[in-house]
């Protein structure tokens, strides 16, 4: 039994170095599994951040109009929407969308 171990030595530690190998190459923190893992999460996070900034954006364009020189037509634009008011003898309309279409 020994001799046949010490013969088949060579084979027996390269079949272990290859299971190892193929075991680390599909699993672990670095892996193949988990490089797409991270790849996904990176993806979404580079669609997160895009959306955060056009936000941004956009609530710098908002507040850039009401500092130093204020938008008259755009105060009137938040007021209206948010408080629905509008002026002596206008009628408002509100109109929803059921999400149905014809």
């Amino acid at each position: 039994m020994i001799d046949k171990l010490k013969k088949n030595y060579f084979l027996l530690i390269i079949t272990f170095l290859i299971i190892y190998f193929f075991f680390n190459l599909l699993g672990g923190n670095r892996g193949l599994i988990s490089y797409f893992e991270k790849k996904k999460i990176y993806k979404n996070l580079k669609v997160d951040q895009k959306e955060l900034s056009d936000k941004i954006d956009s609530l710098e364009k908002k507040n850039s109009l009401l500092t130093e020189n204020i938008d008259l037509d755009f105060i009137e634009i938040l007021i209206r929407e948010k408080f629905l008011f509008g002026k002596e003898g206008e009628t408002t309309y509100i109109i929803k969308d059921n999400g149905t279409k014809n």
